[in-house]
């Protein structure tokens, strides 16, 4: 489409410097001047964080007749900007090839930076900040091979393995083609900021799930046993699904509930390639589910890929409000240095994470266990709390997406998340 033409156009005169946006909008002759100039302002407004997305996604060079400023209109339409206009033209289908990679980076950098909304993203600046020195986690699932396997193989392509590391300075310091294993998940893999295995042949075939190491918390401390039942409240993409599953050995059952059809799909594909058996896909709300099922009253934990104390600590506060002392607060990792916020007694058992005190993406995590019943009071009496962001003050007007708010993976032996 010509506007995108002429908008990139714009872009690269403004970077060499041959104008200012305004003259370089009007000399381009374009018909709609309002609309090429809204158009370059915004693209240019998130230049860093495209620049960002388009290299982590690598789409340049799976599209090596791209250019890099066309690019950056291309992918600001379909992340940010208002979806393509007059059908898209020839640019269209070619970006919905990668439409699920760049969507998944803009995601992964708004939990690194520990912000929930596009706008913020501004907010944290365009520089290089904390977030850009979170290193590449890399979890090895197990459903397919073993870290010792996977660490011969990157050794063989020429990467220095560096052995287990025993601090976030360990982390902080590795470059070029050096990693480590994780101190605290044996089969998390560490590479430097920045490192692409999208293309990676142990990824594509699923032996590598690329994953976050705050996000790899909720299913090591719900801890499954094989044979159990899991149920994940809020499961697309799927990573933490199959981190489940890598740890239930395929053995059991997990029920993951999603609304977002979509979503579910891309989950279902993702799934299949990690080799995952014993999952149930369900587009349901999860809310609709009886609290007081049988399946899910023994252990939960809440994950939040947030850092607001709404979604967080006022969530569990309130949560155990309502169940009336049948469920309480367990410390998480109690070696985790960044804590829950001092915001009622217990708090400090939940855990948090963010770039600038763990060196991952935002995070919150919260393990609640149920108190044991006496014999003399019904099983009807009693149900699982509810885990529901507290609503916001009535002056904020602004919708809160619901996307990984909850991830309560309940077992049937009986744990849950």
């Amino acid at each position: 489409m010509a506007l995108y033409a002429a908008a990139a156009a714009v872009l690269a005169g403004v970077e060499n410097r041959q104008g200012s946006i305004k003259g370089l909008v009007y000399a381009s002759r374009f018909q709609n001047v309002k609309q090429l100039y809204a158009l370059v302002c915004e693209t240019q407004r998130y230049s860093a964080v495209l620049d960002t997305v388009i290299a982590s996604a690598g789409l340049l060079r799976a599209e090596k007749k791209l250019r890099p400023h066309l690019a950056k209109v291309l992918v600001y339409e379909l992340l940010l900007g208002r979806g393509f206009r007059g059908g898209g033209g020839r640019w269209k289908p070619l970006l919905n090839r990668h439409q699920a990679r760049l969507k998944a980076e803009l995601a992964r950098l708004k939990v690194h930076r520990g912000v929930s909304r596009n706008e913020d993203l501004l907010e944290v600046g365009c520089g290089p900040g904390p977030a850009s020195q979170v290193p590449r986690f890399v979890r090895v699932n197990t459903l397919k091979t073993c870290s010792d396997d996977a660490v011969d193989y990157f050794k063989r392509q020429g990467f220095s393995y560096q052995g287990r590391a025993s601090s976030l300075e360990d982390l902080r310091a590795l470059k070029g083609k050096c990693f480590l294993l994780d101190p605290l998940l044996p089969e998390l893999l560490v590479f430097p900021a920045q490192t692409d295995l999208h293309d990676h042949p142990l990824y594509q075939a699923g032996h590598l799930i690329l994953q976050d190491k705050a996000s790899c918390l909720p299913a090591m401390l719900l801890a499954p046993p094989p044979g159990s039942h899991v149920i994940d409240a809020c499961a697309a993409p799927g990573n933490k699904t199959s981190h489940l599953a890598a740890l239930l050995k395929n053995q059991g059952k997990i029920f993951a509930f999603d609304l977002d059809a979509k979503r579910l799909a891309s989950m279902a594909t993702l799934l299949a390639r990690a080799g995952v058996s014993c999952c149930q896909l369900a587009e349901e709300d999860f809310l609709t589910v009886s609290p007081s099922d049988q399946r899910y009253q023994q252990r939960l934990v809440y994950s939040t890929c947030s850092l607001c104390q709404e979604e967080n600590e006022d969530v569990v506060q309130n949560a155990l409000q309502q169940s009336s002392g049948t469920f309480r607060l367990t410390p998480a990792l109690p070696s985790w240095p960044h804590r829950g916020l001092n915001t009622f007694p217990g708090a400090e058992h939940c855990l948090r994470a963010s770039p600038e005190t763990t060196l991952t993406g935002g995070f919150f995590i919260a393990v609640l266990e149920r108190v044991e019943v006496p014999s003399s009071v019904s099983q009807a009496e009693v149900s699982a709390p509810e885990l529901r962001p507290s609503p916001p003050p009535k002056r904020k007007k602004r919708r809160r997406k619901a996307a990984a708010a909850f991830n309560m993976l309940p077992c049937a032996q009986q744990e849950g998340h």
